[in-house]
């Protein structure tokens, strides 16, 4: 069984066949799923599908992009949500300067105050890092969140960088990229990190692996992932199944059933 560790589901690519693809992950071999907020408005449409899936797990909080929409009033929203049982990270936060909104201060703070909640409600992160690597690691290092632990999502830069996050015990997530063929330093990245570091993720609806590259992701696509992952590191796809499945569960701090 394959473990998603950041999926989004509520995206309305969805909308016309989400049921039917949700109802039959676990039969084609996909055990669990996190479904990660990255608004106030997902992280709402997270909450419900946790409620309708029992295999769904979820993770909320506001992405780098949406930040300018946060107040203190919402903060506390999502610390209060948070307290739900399946509810099992902070996330998707971070910070993302490849586009130019909201400022990057703004997205600063907000990180940072996310960071606070999930060292307030003691749930590990999901981080959300795009073209802003000294800064996003500067922020957690300066934070505490090594204490918290959590996912470096779609990892996307090179290997000392990796060893940076490695050695605060972070988890790397990796997905479709790692079959592409411009996807050289991911394959070194996970050439390099521990497989006990590892975990899958799809971020569904995007960056689906090839040969499906360019059209819409879902959970389904993961065997290629274990595939390109299992050669690079020469060992089997049973094992790369397992340790990621255990990982995932580690980082989450959860056990979950395997039908």
């Amino acid at each position: 069984m394959i473990f998603d560790t950041h999926a989004h589901y509520d995206d309305e690519a969805f909308n016309e066949d989400r049921g039917e693809l949700l109802g039959n992950l676990q039969s084609q071999g996909i055990g669990a799923v996190v479904n990660i907020g990255a608004s106030i408005a997902t992280s709402r449409n997270t909450i419900a599908l946790t409620e309708k899936y029992p295999f769904i797990y979820g993770a909320i909080g506001v992405h780098p992009n949406e930040t300018a929409e946060l107040n203190e009033a919402k903060l506390a929203w999502l610390k209060e949500e948070a307290a739900r049982e399946k509810i099992v990270a902070i996330g998707e936060i971070g910070l993302d300067y490849y586009w130019d909104e909201p400022d990057h201060e703004t997205q600063k703070h907000w990180f940072v105050r996310q960071l606070d909640l999930a060292g307030e409600v003691n749930l590990p992160i999901v981080v959300h890092s795009r073209d802003a690597a000294k800064d996003t690691l500067d922020i957690i290092k300066a934070s505490g969140a090594r204490d918290m632990g959590g996912v470096i999502h779609c990892f996307s830069y090179g290997v000392e960088m990796a060893r940076e996050y490695l050695n605060m015990g972070f988890y790397l997530g990796i997905g479709g990229v790692l079959t592409f063929k411009n996807g050289k330093k991911l394959k070194e990245v996970a050439a390099y990190a521990p497989l006990e570091q590892i975990v899958l993720e799809t971020d569904c609806p995007y960056l689906a692996p090839v040969p499906n590259r360019g059209r819409r992701n879902s959970s389904l696509n993961l065997p290629y992932v274990v595939a390109a992952l299992a050669e690079i590191k020469g060992i089997s796809e049973e094992e790369v199944m397992e340790v990621t499945w255990k990982n995932a569960e580690n980082v989450y701090r959860i056990c979950v059933p395997r039908e």
